[in-house]
């Protein structure tokens, strides 16, 4: 319970910094758990609150811990590597091709995907609890990073094209104002048999939607005078964050998200796939072991009723248990 508590604290400080936000990664990483098959689903089940809030963790260890070797895990900047098809294989390849400084500036996203669901399957295998969920909910993190189409090129924060706050209002802002709304629900999991070849699909994926984001915002700030894009005070001074960034209005973000045409509840659900099918591919490759032996009996069984309840509400889109989420 003390471990639970302290990663629900560690989830609160997390929350003030960007990659999703709180909301959009523990949305993902909870919904995630209700499309596992039920033997690995109850085992996930019986840890879902760590499972939930852990997927903040890695932002932690990047922004508060000042981990520098967690910077570059959370993007890629495709744009910066050349050709895609000159793209490494491995993380080992890569090291070997670009010096560790570009990587550091240049991220390694998918390579560090790929080396988590060895490590995932690996925990599987010999059957370390602690572990599996540690890991789980860490790989949960970067794949929703990896469904971030700004996460994916060197115009991260839209700076380059006088677009700056962008990536805070579409992977933060828009979640927590609209997210409520959204539905939850996605396949069910399956097996993917070649992980590598999914993870680079999902990169090149979601970089594809990078212009379009970009676009919607330019052709969206023509119908806006400088002063209602932004929040501003009484004298008409524009508010800002305690980053000093500039918090954008109520009315443009309401705009924006409906211009995006669904856009962020799109990858956001596509995350919730992604993630099972990987927990799930990496249980299947471990040889499906038995987890039952791994919680008391008792939890197992109380927790059988209230996951059918949950499995209900997720069924219909909606998600119980995260702090957005209880008003209803």
């Amino acid at each position: 319970m003390k471990k639970i508590l302290s990663v629900f604290y560690i989830g609160i400080i997390a929350s003030f910094f960007i990659s999703w936000g709180t909301f959009g990664h523990e949305h993902i990483n909870r919904s995630a758990v209700f499309a596992l098959p039920v033997p690995l689903q109850l085992f996930f089940y019986n840890h879902i609150d760590f499972i939930t809030q852990e997927s903040t963790v890695p932002d932690l260890r990047k922004y508060t811990l000042n981990d520098k070797a967690e910077n570059p895990r959370h993007f890629i900047d495709l744009e910066n590597f050349g050709s895609f098809d000159s793209l490494p294989q491995t993380l080992v390849e890569a090291k070997k091709k670009y010096e560790d400084t570009f990587l550091q500036q240049n991220g390694i996203l998918p390579w560090f995907m790929e080396d988590l669901m060895d490590k995932l399957t690996k925990a599987f295998k010999e059957k370390k609890k602690t572990e599996i969920l540690f890991i789980a909910a860490d790989l949960g993190h970067y794949i929703g990073d990896g469904h971030m189409p700004l996460h994916t090129s060197a115009n991260y924060d839209g700076q380059l094209t006088n677009q700056k706050g962008i990536h805070a209002l579409w992977e933060s802002r828009l979640p927590e104002l609209f997210g409520n709304g959204y539905n939850f629900h996605s396949n069910d999991a399956k097996f993917i048999a070649d992980i590598r070849k999914e993870i680079w699909r999902m990169i090149f994926s979601t970089h594809s939607l990078k212009d379009t984001l970009l676009a919607t915002d330019k052709a969206l700030r023509v119908k806006f005078s400088q002063e209602k894009i932004f929040k501003t005070d009484n004298n008409g001074k524009e508010i800002k964050n305690k980053y000093n960034s500039k918090i954008y209005s109520d009315d443009y973000a309401k705009q924006f998200h409906d211009a995006l045409n669904g856009m962020v509840e799109k990858q956001m659900r596509a995350s919730i796939e992604f993630t099972a099918n990987f927990w799930y591919t990496a249980w299947v490759n471990a040889g499906k072991p038995d987890l039952s032996d791994l919680d008391p009996s008792e939890l197992t069984k109380r927790n059988k009723g209230i996951l059918k309840v949950e499995y209900k509400l997720w069924k219909n889109g909606k998600l119980f248990g995260v702090e957005s989420e209880r008003e209803f």
